[in-house]
């Protein structure tokens, strides 16, 4: 497969600064700006799914008149939280790689 190319960004060079004072070991600028761009598109792919999924609730809700009050809903989402974070205190943590 051909690769395509990001077009260049021009920034301050303290931008640059920042960015390259995280890359981890081997890392190049480059890479780092493609996996920062892939990980803005998947939480915005994220977010307008959240959105979408919202949208569709609300119009269900008022198509069906059924409307849930936010007390249960947030106890609800509470219950499956704290559920969820019980079953992350009980997976052993995984040792680090040594390099």
């Amino acid at each position: 497969m051909k690769t395509a190319q990001l077009p260049p960004v021009r920034v301050e060079p303290a931008v640059r600064e920042e960015i390259e004072s995280v890359l981890l070991e081997g890392e190049s600028l480059s890479q780092f700006v493609e996996a920062s761009a892939m990980q803005a598109a998947r939480r915005r792919k994220a977010q307008q799914a959240f959105l979408a999924r919202g949208r569709a609730s609300m119009a269900r809700a008022k198509d069906t008149g059924e409307f849930h009050p936010l007390h249960g809903a947030l106890d609800q989402m509470r219950e499956r939280l704290d559920r969820r974070m019980e079953e992350a205190r009980r997976v052993p943590p995984t040792k680090p790689r040594k390099p």
